[in-house]
């Protein structure tokens, strides 16, 4: 595959060999009549270890779809990282923020509410 070197440096980035992305092209489907019936111009790049699609028909052009199809491959893994980099970051502030110290105004509250529920269950148990 004889790609640019931005996508070959984009690609890179995200940890993905070209040699893992199936491109095929396919007759179009839609407006456009015979030119777009008849010629294979729609792009499809399958990234078979995530699973991840794309397909490009916007040209009339197989080489514009082309392009524009492995820019678009390279975004969506470039979103999917952000997005997994953005979770792990939410879980480690949640972890941090569950592990973290009370501090002693949040003790002396626990403290009072404690005793407050156990003179409550004393009265109840008096009466009985």
């Amino acid at each position: 595959m004889d790609l640019p070197s931005q996508i070959r440096e984009r690609l890179d980035a995200v940890g993905v060999l070209p040699g893992d992305v199936t491109e095929v092209f396919i007759r179009g489907a839609g407006a456009g009549g015979q030119k777009i019936n008849k010629t294979s111009s729609t792009v499809v790049l399958r990234h078979g270890p995530t699973g991840l699609e794309v397909r490009c028909q916007e040209e009339r052009s197989q080489a514009a779809n082309r392009a524009r199809a492995w820019v678009r491959f390279c975004e969506k893994l470039e979103e999917r990282l952000r997005a997994a980099e953005a979770e792990r970051k939410a879980a480690v502030a949640k972890m941090r923020k569950l592990m973290r110290k009370r501090s002693p105004r949040q003790k002396a509250i626990l403290v009072a509410a404690k005793r407050h529920r156990a003179e409550t269950l004393a009265a109840r148990l008096a009466k009985e």
